[in-house]
């Protein structure tokens, strides 16, 4: 697929992270504004509710856009998810007769402030990502013992926490914890020392399931809204201490950033792309009809305080060993009610190479090689006043799909009452 023009004229530029085959969808605001739900095309956000409100949009006979949520749109289903596509392209396209009443809700992206595009129903966090754990379990484990014995064979998750999902420039408070030295005979509380993130892609439950009811990996697909970046934030010195047996606890609970914009899975279709060879074939449940994973080039970046930013590492989704519809019909095949509006973290994606890792401790490789940034720092972990980003991208014929910037800056940790 090629550029699709639009009069919006910055919508036609070849490095705009939004344009016409884009239309991902947000929340914002303006001094005069309330949150609303929004579209993003070229520099501008598309003003859903003012758009409905004059019958631009027909999506449903009671309005759903002048909240500050997509979970309304969400429960329409998916054939309205693709008649609301098809409107807006219609809208925005070169040549379009509507264009001079909508121009007037155009809104510069110069002048909103995001918020959190969805409310969360649930939150859950996988292991899904083979390069990532292998490094992780060769360093804590040795490389014959790096993967777990059932790592080949299911998508391996833990429950988080939703309340602890936030948009993309909210500042995360670096977390306090129960914290033991190797060398010590009892643990202590404070600060977290190895201050860490994850970069991932989050998949949006669009449609809901009943209690006690399989789906197949297609039927999972169909019910995928959207993705958006994802920073599960990770204090590994806490984790270390708590994690056995139950697996991660507080050292994931803080805090988990997303990018402001929900890109549609409609406008990743084009850049669908296998996952990689089996060694084990997977039960049937958990085989994949078609091209689940999307080419998406992914980058970390570093801001020190009143430091400029720099690139940690570059890689790509497509290295991901188990896809979001995988994620998803697992979750639900023991009869788990999946929700619209529930999040699903993809794992740590890292390539083969070191300046493919997702996450510092694997870049620093636990600390033994820390990163020296332009500056002549040096970084194994995060610092306070360090500001986090991550990007990313799917790069078509003369346009490409973004996500925005998911990014946050760490504060000192509050103090203890």
């Amino acid at each position: 697929m090629t550029l699709l023009t639009s009069w919006v004229e910055s919508a036609n530029s070849a490095d705009t992270d939004f344009p016409l085959n884009n239309l991902p969808y947000g929340v914002f605001s303006t001094d005069s504004l309330e949150p609303r739900c929004g579209v993003a095309i070229g520099d501008m956000v598309l003003d859903m509710a003012a758009v409905e409100a004059e019958d631009l949009i027909l999506l449903h006979f009671d309005p759903v856009f002048d909240v500050p949520y997509w979970n309304d749109v969400m429960d329409l289903g998916p054939d309205t998810w693709a008649k609301l596509r098809a409107q807006l392209t219609a809208l925005l396209a070169s040549g379009s007769p509507d264009q001079a009443k909508a121009a007037p809700h155009l809104v510069p992206m110069s002048e909103i402030r995001l918020h959190m595009p969805f409310v969360v129903s649930e939150y859950t966090d996988f292991y899904a990502g083979r390069h990532h754990a292998t490094n992780v379990g060769t360093m804590f484990r040795g490389v014959e013992n790096a993967l777990p014995p059932n790592w080949l064979h299911i998508p391996i998750g833990y429950n988080g926490r939703a309340s602890t999902v936030v948009v993309s420039g909210t500042d995360i408070y670096r977390p306090n914890g129960q914290l033991k030295a190797p060398d010590a005979d009892t643990p202590t509380f404070g600060p977290c020392k190895r201050l860490d993130i994850e970069l991932e892609m989050g998949a949006i439950v669009g449609t809901s399931t009943e209690m006690g009811n399989m789906i197949s990996v297609a039927e999972a697909d169909e019910m995928i809204f959207g993705y958006v970046l994802l920073n599960d934030w990770s204090a590994r010195d806490i984790q270390a201490w708590e994690y056995q047996p139950l697996g991660p606890f507080q050292a994931k609970a803080f805090a988990t950033s997303i990018s402001p914009w929900i890109v549609t899975a409609a406008a990743l279709d084009p850049f669908r792309t296998p996952t990689p060879d089996r060694e084990k074939e997977l039960l049937p449940y958990l085989q994949e009809p078609k091209p689940m994973l999307y080419d998406i080039d992914l980058s970390i970046l570093i801001q020190p305080d009143g430091g400029e930013q720099e690139v940690l590492a570059r890689t790509n989704y497509n290295t991901m060993y188990y896809s979001a519809p995988q994620q998803l019909a697992h979750h639900a095949s023991s009869g788990c009610a999946m929700n619209a509006g529930d999040l699903l973290g993809s794992g740590t994606i890292s390539g083969p190479e070191k300046n493919e890792r997702g996450s510092l401790l694997e870049l620093s490789w636990g600390g033994k090689e820390p990163i020296t940034l332009s500056d002549g720092s040096t970084r194994s972990f995060i610092e306070d006043g360090d500001t986090m980003i991550l990007t990313g991208h799917a790069q078509g014929n003369g346009y490409r799909i973004g996500f925005g910037a998911c990014s946050g800056t760490i504060l000192p940790a509050k103090p203890q009452p």
